[in-house]
C-alpha cells in the first residue's frame, strides 16, 4: 500500500481537497493519504517548501508527496526557459511532485535531488488545466505510487527552475534572519538554523531582537515549560530552526507570539553577539 501526502494552499473550506481525494481513491484505492497542510498561504512556494523540509524526515521511503501550491503549468514557446512544467524530483528515497515554479529549489537548498522528471505532455488535453493538482499530479502520483517506473510516463531532466531564498546573513557580529512561517500556535519560525547560529555564537553571549530592540530574549530553552505560562521563549524546533513563542499562548486567547509582537512574514529577527547577552552559551545549551 503506498502513501500519498497532500500539500496545498486550498484550505478546507471549499471541496477542493475532497475532490482531490477522491480522484487519489478512484485511480490508486488502496493507497493511505495523509494530509500535511492545506492552509499554506496562496501561492506561498516557500511556506510549502519550509512544511515538507520539516516533515519529510517522517515518512518512509517511497513516500509520494503532492505540494499543490500555485500548481498551474505555463508553456511558452518563444521563451522556452521560462515555462513551468509538472515535475517529480525524488529525494531522500521519496517523490515530490509540484509545478517547477521555483518551489523545488526552495525546498532542496544546497542539497541534491537522486532524481528528476518532468511531464511534459501538459497540452494534449487543455482541460486538464484548470484543476493541475488533482487533474495532472494526482494520476503521475498514482503511478508512481503503484509503483510504476517513471520513465513509463515522464522524463528525465537535468535543473529545475531556480528561486532565490531569504536566507540568514551575517554582518559582522550580528546574525539577521526572518519570519519564514507562522504556525497554529502563533510561534514565529525563523529562517536561522541551530547550525548557522553555533557557526558565529559558539560560546559568546548573545541576544535575539525582533521588532527592533522593543522585544528581545537572551537565553534559548530546550522546553516551552522552562518559562512560565505567558511568557516568551525561543527554542530551536524539532526541524531544527529557531523559534520565538508565547509559552501556551495562541492566537485565539490572545497570546500568540506573533500577534502579540506584530510579526509577519518576512519580517527581521536580529541576533547580536554581544557582552550585553545571556551569559549562557551554547555548549552548555546543547
Amino acid at each position: 500500500m503506498g502513501i500519498i501526502t497532500l500539500t496545498s494552499d486550498m484550505g478546507l473550506s471549499d471541496y477542493y481537497v475532497a475532490s482531490i481525494k477522491g480522484k487519489i481513491l478512484s485511480l490508486s484505492p488502496k493507497t493511505q493519504i495523509i494530509d500535511i497542510s492545506h492552509y499554506i498561504s496562496p501561492f506561498k512556494i516557500s511556506q510549502a517548501a519550509h512544511v515538507l523540509k520539516s516533515t519529510i524526515n517522517d515518512f518512509p521511503e517511497n513516500t509520494v508527496h503532492i505540494v499543490g501550491v500555485d500548481a498551474e503549468p505555463l508553456i511558452n514557446f518563444r521563451q522556452p526557459e521560462e515555462s513551468i512544467y509538472p515535475t517529480i524530483i525524488k529525494y531522500k528515497g521519496q517523490y515530490i511532485l509540484s509545478a517547477d515554479n521555483g518551489f523545488f529549489s526552495l525546498f532542496l537548498g544546497n542539497n541534491k535531488a537522486e532524481g528528476m522528471w518532468r511531464l511534459e505532455d501538459v497540452l494534449s488535453r487543455p482541460e486538464l488545466m484548470n484543476f493541475p493538482t488533482k487533474n495532472i499530479l494526482v494520476p503521475a502520483a498514482c503511478k508512481i505510487a503503484d509503483g510504476l517506473p517513471l520513465e513509463t510516463f515522464c522524463s528525465p531532466i537535468e535543473s529545475i527552475k531556480k528561486a532565490i531564498p531569504l536566507s540568514p546573513i551575517i554582518e559582522e557580529n550580528t546574525l539577521k534572519g526572518a519570519v519564514n512561517y507562522i504556525d497554529h500556535y502563533g510561534n514565529i519560525i525563523t529562517n536561522i538554523s541551530k547550525t548557522d547560529f553555533e557557526r558565529i555564537g559558539k560560546n559568546i553571549p548573545f541576544t535575539i531582537y525582533f521588532r527592533q530592540k522593543e522585544y528581545f530574549i537572551d537565553t534559548i530553552s530546550l522546553g516551552y515549560n522552562e518559562v512560565p505560562a505567558g511568557e516568551k521563549l525561543a527554542i530551536f524546533n524539532d526541524s531544527g530552526y529557531l523559534e520565538i513563542a508565547i509559552n501556551k499562548g495562541t492566537p485565539e486567547n490572545g497570546g500568540g507570539a506573533n500577534s502579540l509582537f506584530g510579526m509577519r512574514l518576512g519580517d527581521i529577527i536580529r541576533i547580536e553577539f554581544t557582552p550585553r547577552g545571556s551569559r549562557s552559551t551554547i555548549d552548555s545549551l546543547f
